[in-house]
C-alpha cells in the first residue's frame, strides 16, 4: 500500500489510465498493472478490492479532471460566447477516448460501470452548459425561448457521438472539423442577433 501512496495518487491514476487506454478495460489485468508499475499484486488488492473498483476510480478521476478544466474556463472567461469557443485539450481528449479499445470493452464487458459514469458525466457537463446559457441570456447573447436542459443534453450527446454514429462517415469528416461544425451549429441555434454579431467578430479575429 505504501508503494502506491508513495507514488502520488494522481500520478498513479494517470499511469493506470494510460494502461487501460492502450490495452482495454477487459484485456488489462491486475497482474499487468502491478508489473508495469512495479508494485505487488497483494499491495494493489489492499487498495482496490477488484479491477472493477479500480476502473471506477479511473473513470471518476478522468471525468473530474475534464470538469475541473471546464469550470476553470468558466471562471476565467466572462463572455458566454467567447467561453464556448475556448478549446481545451483535456475536453477534446475526452471525446477522442470514445473510440478507444478501453471504451469499447467497457461497453461490452462492464456496461453498468460505463452507464453509471456516462450518466454522471452527462449530468455535470449539462450543468456547466446550463450555467453558460444562463450567463449568455443575462448578457443578451442567447435566446430565451429554448429549453436549456434539453439543448445541453443534445449538445453533449452530439459531442460524444463522432465515433459511434452510423450516419457519419469519419473517413470523410475529421474529428476537429466535426467538432467545429457542431459548435457553430449549436451556437447559431441559441444566439440572439447580438450574440451572432459577437460570434462573427470573434471568429474573424481568431
Amino acid at each position: 500500500m505504501k508503494k502506491i501512496y508513495k507514488m502520488e495518487k494522481d500520478i498513479f491514476l494517470k499511469k493506470v489510465s494510460e494502461l487501460f487506454l492502450q490495452n482495454g478495460a477487459k484485456s488489462l489485468t491486475m497482474d499487468d498493472i502491478a508489473k508495469e508499475l512495479r508494485v505487488s499484486k497483494k499491495t494493489l488488492y489492499k487498495v482496490y478490492e477488484s479491477k472493477e473498483n479500480l476502473l471506477e476510480e479511473i473513470l471518476e478521476f478522468n471525468i473530474e479532471k475534464v470538469l475541473f478544466k471546464m469550470q476553470h474556463l468558466d471562471e476565467n472567461v466572462d463572455n458566454a460566447v467567447e467561453r464556448m469557443f475556448k478549446r481545451d485539450e483535456d475536453i477534446e481528449k475526452a471525446s477522442r477516448t470514445n473510440d478507444s479499445i478501453m471504451l469499447r470493452q467497457l461497453v461490452k464487458y462492464y456496461p453498468q460501470i460505463f452507464k453509471k459514469h456516462m450518466l454522471f458525466f452527462s449530468e455535470k457537463f449539462s450543468e456547466l452548459l446550463i450555467h453558460n446559457i444562463e450567463r449568455g441570456r443575462t448578457q443578451g447573447l442567447y435566446r430565451e425561448d429554448f429549453d436549456a436542459q434539453l439543448y445541453s443534453k443534445l449538445f453533449f450527446q452530439m459531442t460524444m457521438s463522432y465515433d459511434n454514429s452510423p450516419f457519419l462517415d469519419t473517413s470523410q469528416l475529421c474529428r476537429s472539423e466535426y467538432q467545429q461544425e457542431l459548435l457553430l451549429f449549436y451556437m447559431n441555434a441559441i444566439t440572439t442577433e447580438e450574440g451572432k454579431r459577437y460570434m462573427k467578430d470573434l471568429l474573424k479575429h481568431s
